[in-house]
Formats: C-alpha cells, sequence, structure tokens
C-alpha cells in the first residue's frame, strides 16, 4: 500500500520547504499527508480507477500534488522530493522526530551551530552549546536530550494505525491464493498494541512452497532474510519485518495463541496446562504423546478449564487470575469487553471552520456513512492561532450554521461543540456564557506540556471544577514516538471527573491513542466515564474509531464504561444532567 510511503514523503516535502523559508506550500503537503495516512483505499487503486482526476477528487490533492503522485506510482519516486532532500545540509527526518524542534529551529541551530543530525546535536547539548543561544536555555537544552532519549527508544516501531493497513492487505492477497485456506496475523498487530515491531502471519496450505515463493516476491518485499519450506522472513518497504509461517490444520490454534502472545500470557497458560499434566506448545495440546486439541483456538483456553481470553487481554495483566475466578463461577470475572461495532456516535471532530479540512455538511454526511446516530462538531476554540481557533463571536455563528445544516440532513444529529483550550491556570478560553450554549465541549491542554506534575493536576482540577466542561479530551498529551505524556495525580483527577460526572477521553487519532490502555483501565475502575473519538480532521480520520475502541478494550473498558455507545438520546441526557 502506497499511502505510507507517500504521507510520509510530503510531510517530508513540508518539513523541507519551511527550511527554505517557502510559506504556503508546506501546509497543502501536510494536509495531503494527514489524508492519505488515513484513507482507507489504496492510493494506487484510486489512480489506477481514474486517473489523475481521481487523484485530484481526494481531499487536498491538486493538479501539482496529483502529479508528484501519479510519478511515485510510475517511478517509485518524487524528482521534487529528491532535490529538496539534496539541497538540505541537514538529516531533517530524524531531528524532527525530536519533540520541541520544527524545521525553523533546526534551520537556526544548523546556521549558529553547523547541527546537521542526531549525534550532533546530543554532543551539543550535553556540552552546553545549545542553552547560550537566543530562544533557547537551559531548560530546552534538557528537554532536548530528553527527547533525542525517546526518539532512540522508539526506533524500531511503528504506530498500530500506519501498519495496519498493510498487514490487511497482506492477508487479503494471501487469502486470495487458492494454495491457502485459514490465513491470520497474529503477534502485537492481533493484540492491537498501540506500537508495532515485527509482523507474524499464520497460514495453512497443502502446497506450503507456493504460498513461501508468492509472499517472497511481492512488489514491496525489499529484502529476503529467510527462506525455508515452512517459513519465511522479510524487511517491507516501510522498514518492518514480517514472518510468515505455514502451519498444519490440527496444529493451528495452537499456532495462533502461542504467535498472538505475549510472551509473559504464554508462559502462565502454559504452567496451568502443567499443572494439569499436559503440555502446551505451539503445535497443540499433548497427554503424553497424544494431542488432545490444537486445530482451533478456543479449544487450547477450553482444554485447560478456561473462558476464551480476547486477544487484546493477552498482557498477563490479571486476565489469567480473572479467567480462572470466571471459571469457578466467581462474580469476580473477566469483563465482556466493548464491541468493535457498538459505538453510535462520533464525538470529537473539526471542520474547515477550524483547521479540518472539509465542511460541517460533509463531516455529517461522512458519519452518517458510518451508521453514527451523532456526531459532535468539536472545533478549536481560544487561543490556539495555528489551528485558526474559534472565538465567541466566530463559535456562535458557527452554532446557527449547525442549525441550518441539521435543517437539511436527516438520519443523523449533529451536535454543537468545542474544543476549547485549558489555560494554564486551569480556566477555559471561552466565556462561560457562550459554552452553556453549547450540547458538549471538549476541554484540552495545548501548550506547558512541561508544566510540573503540581500544578498540572491543579490546572485539570480548577478546568473539572467548570459546570460546561464535560470531556476533557486526549488527557495526557502524548504524541506516540513524538511526546511524552505531561504529568499529574492521576487519583485526585479520577476522583474528581467522577463526582463532577465529567468524561475523560480515548482519543482514537493514529498518532495519539491517548488514553493509553493502563490509564483507561484505572478510569474503570474509578467508574469514571469515557468516551471515544477520533479527533478527526477529514472524514478519511473517522475510521480511526477502530484503534480508540481497540484501546479501550485493552483497558478492559465495557459497554456502561462508554458514553457513545448510548443512543442519541441517552447520549444527550447524560450531559443535559
Amino acid at each position: 500500500m502506497k499511502n505510507l510511503e507517500l504521507s510520509q514523503i510530503f510531510y517530508q516535502m513540508a518539513d523541507l520547504l519551511e527550511m527554505k523559508g517557502v510559506s504556503f506550500e508546506p501546509r497543502a503537503f501536510e494536509k495531503v499527508a494527514r489524508v492519505l495516512e488515513s484513507l482507507e483505499k489504496d492510493v494506487e487503486q484510486v489512480y489506477q480507477s481514474g486517473g489523475l482526476a481521481a487523484l485530484e477528487e481526494i481531499p487536498g490533492v491538486g493538479k501539482g500534488i496529483a502529479k508528484r503522485i501519479e510519478e511515485f506510482l510510475k517511478t517509485g519516486r518524487i524528482k521534487d522530493y529528491q532535490r529538496l532532500k539534496k539541497e538540505c545540509p541537514v538529516d531533517l527526518e530524524s531531528l524532527t522526530a525530536v519533540e520541541g524542534l520544527g524545521s525553523q529551529k533546526i534551520k537556526f541551530l544548523y546556521k549558529k551551530l553547523k547541527i546537521k543530525n542526531l549525534v550532533d546535536l546530543e554532543k551539543a547539548a550535553k556540552a552546553g552549546k545549545i542553552r547560550r543561544l537566543k530562544g533557547f536555555g537551559q531548560k530546552s537544552e534538557k528537554n532536548i536530550l530528553q527527547g533525542i532519549a525517546f526518539v532512540r527508544t522508539s526506533k524500531g516501531r511503528f504506530l498500530l494505525g500506519l501498519i495496519l493497513p498493510i498487514v490487511r492487505k497482506m492477508v487479503s492477497q494471501l487469502r486470495d491464493l487458492p494454495e491457502t485456506d485459514k490465513v491470520e496475523v497474529a503477534g502485537s498487530v492481533r493484540r492491537m498494541k498501540e506500537t508495532v515491531g515485527d509482523i507474524d502471519i499464520l497460514v495453512t496450505s497443502a502446497k506450503p512452497a507456493k504460498v513461501i515463493d508468492f509472499f517472497v516476491q511481492m512488489p514491496e518485499v525489499v529484502k529476503i532474510w529467510a527462506k525455508g519450506p515452512t517459513r519465511s522472513s522479510v524487511r517491507f518497504k516501510g522498514g518492518f519485518d514480517c514472518d510468515l509461517r505455514v502451519i498444519k490444520k490440527e496444529s493451528f490454534g495452537a499456532a495462533l495463541q502461542y504467535f498472538t502472545g505475549n510472551k509473559d500470557h504464554n508462559i502462565l497458560t502454559r504452567r496451568l496446562a502443567i499443572k494439569k499434566g499436559l503440555k502446551l506448545n505451539e503445535y497443540g495440546i499433548f497427554k503424553g504423546q497424544k494431542r488432545i486439541a490444537g486445530q482451533n483456538e478456543k479449544e487450547i483456553y477450553q482444554t485447560i478449564d478456561l473462558p476464551y481470553i480476547e486477544p487484546e487481554l493477552r498482557t498477563n495483566s490479571g486476565e489469567l487470575e480473572a479467567a480462572l475466578r470466571q471459571a469457578q463461577g466467581e462474580s469476580d470475572r473477566l469483563p465482556k469487553i466493548v464491541g468493535y461495532n457498538e459505538i453510535k456516535g462520533e464525538t470529537h471532530c473539526h471542520t474547515d471552520w477550524s483547521d479540518g479540512s472539509e465542511t460541517i455538511t460533509q463531516m455529517a454526511k461522512a458519519a452518517k456513512r458510518i451508521g453514527y446516530q451523532y456526531v459532535i462538531i468539536t472545533d478549536h476554540a481560544g487561543f490556539l492561532k495555528i489551528a485558526h481557533g474559534l472565538d465567541e463571536k466566530r463559535l456562535l455563528k458557527q452554532m446557527a450554521e449547525i442549525d441550518k445544516v441539521n435543517q437539511r440532513i436527516s438520519g443523523i444529529k449533529i451536535l454543537k461543540g468545542c474544543e476549547v483550550d485549558i489555560k494554564d491556570d486551569g480556566s477555559l478560553a471561552i466565556k462561560d456564557e457562550v459554552l452553556a450554549k453549547l450540547d458538549v465541549v471538549l476541554g484540552a491542554v495545548h501548550s506547558s506540556f512541561k508544566m510540573n506534575k503540581t500544578d498540572m493536576t491543579k490546572r485539570l482540577l480548577q478546568a473539572i471544577k467548570n459546570p460546561h466542561l464535560d470531556v476533557i479530551a486526549h488527557p495526557t498529551g502524548r504524541l506516540l514516538q513524538k511526546r511524552k505524556a505531561y504529568q499529574f495525580d492521576f487519583n485526585k483527577v479520577f476522583e474528581a471527573a467522577r463526582e463532577a460526572k465529567t468524561a475523560l477521553e480515548i482519543n482514537a487519532h493514529l498518532d495519539r491513542l491517548d488514553l493509553k490502555d493502563t490509564d483507561i483501565r484505572q478510569a474503570v475502575q474509578a467508574e469514571v466515564k469515557l468516551t471515544i473519538g477520533t479527533d478527526a480532521h477529514s472524514p478519511q480520520h473517522l475510521p480511526m474509531m477502530e484503534l480508540g475502541i481497540a484501546q479501550a478494550r485493552r483497558g478492559w473498558a465495557t459497554k456502561k464504561d462508554i458514553l457513545n455507545i448510548c443512543s442519541f438520546k441517552e447520549f444527550l441526557d447524560y450531559f443535559e444532567r
């Protein structure tokens, strides 16, 4: 799938152009990159179906960008991009991965200290050279060193939301082969972990050699690490490795359980088997030399007297103990976690009134096509100028516009909302009398992320006191592989949120997934209500809801914990109360 490669190229082109001092073009490339990384269709298929004209129908794609996409699809490269890279004196890709370093700061650091890459940056920071520069300081230098360390720990892992479409295409192609019977992805992808290392795919086939040959010859493969009669390992263009194993039918369930993991979960299941006088491995469950189970994954758990444990829960975080209690008839059992098809409304989306790409009407129609009963328009409101945040006057105008659109569209309800900035003192950046007119108010921290734990806790507690704040959006502010979560006292914030009936958001955007799974579980235990919202800036982002649901499942959340599983009336009644 070319979407991922193209989106990364366009993000880099935006940075490279900013380094050169170009004003408007970078925003266009960033916008298209965001669309491409969440586009459900393969851009190559779009082009094959209608050429340049079809490409220009993708939001944000004009003639110039369409021609560059065409060039990439035909040649595998974009001349403009290659030229910009050659002209750039620094390793922009690695430097922009450090939190707080944009293209302009990198340009300044190169001009003053000739910093070209992460090694140069680290040396300069450790030598105390950066703190002497205008606009930086000792704190900035410390943050840069922390950012470098964070980038290095994230190396070799890929965002689930970016890797999932590629893996699913791969699985689909393998399933289409006449030689394959069953094909399943295993490992961290199947557990829907927020970042993924290697990919594991399991297949059953009477002709394994043909399946292996097809796999290693896929056009996306750039390196073959190993090729054997029943297993092969390759590297794909995106930089990730993938193992394919051809399994015998009678062992497929056992292999799927084993290779799904995680390792600690598997160790405990094997111990339970041993206690029952059985042997469990990737080939099956054995009593002596006889295989007594293995073809079906569910029978693996049944044979050791456990209920089936969903893949997202297999993390050795109490799921086996809960399953044992359930097997013994106790009430404290495995939760019936939220399903992937139970969400009834989108709670966080942006339009062209702030930094979204489409109109209110277009976003509402896209939500309706998914089958939602309602959608909340939550454009930025307050001081976030980079996102074209609305002030009170524009927010009131948007409310009137939503009333008009509601009259024109049937089959879905459009709710009035906003994502208001939470200021450093915990007050909200829009007046209360205007917030009172909205159906749902999201509040978010968009500044001063380095605030100490005590002050950030006070900030969030003060925001929760505002009776108009309904949901705290992306509550920890983290950006996967880019920015750490800011620090606060979870117990205090969760207690205050429960008492105020303020919900916390599970932000489903692929580079946030905030709250993380352990935070969600803590919120569930504290009886705090949750919403799942995609933070969509275009219709193409709406399918990311799946990622947020997966995160909720990993956090042991059930239907009663998630507010937008409620019908429109129940949802609105909750916030009106």
